[in-house]
């Protein structure tokens, strides 16, 4: 297959609408969505039925688990293990699956840059 320029020759510059329209951003952006946004939702709905919860159901989170340890510092504290747990989950991912589709689309936009450069030094005659 051959290469797609996202050189505008005309203008002498990158095209980022063309980058934009792109197969290999496409499939950045698509494999960005599919880690994100299914994460996002059990992760909204972990903390708001958390904070639902704790305002329908004070009786139940006032439950002692340990000593003076209650089921609402449990599962408060649970939030923060979950926001850090996340965290690492998605470095872990973008560092396997997004970065490398991301430096390879910026290699080809530096060589695009490259180009545009040359071909608007080229249009003034220099």
């Amino acid at each position: 297959m051959a290469k797609q320029s996202f050189v505008d020759a005309r203008a002498g510059r990158v095209d980022y609408i063309a980058v934009q329209a792109s197969p290999e951003f496409q499939r950045l952006k698509h494999a960005h969505r599919r880690f994100v946004l299914p994460v996002l939702a059990v992760a909204l709905v972990w903390y708001f039925g958390f904070v639902i919860v704790a305002i329908t159901q004070p009786q139940l989170m006032a439950r002692p688990v340990a000593g003076r340890v209650n089921l609402g510092i449990v599962l408060g504290l649970a939030q923060f293990v979950t926001t850090f747990a996340i965290t690492m989950w998605y470095v872990s991912y973008a560092n396997r699956v997004l970065d490398p589709q991301a430096a390879s689309l910026r290699e080809e936009l530096d060589q695009a840059e490259t180009e545009a450069r040359a071909a608007a030094a080229g249009a003034r005659g220099e």
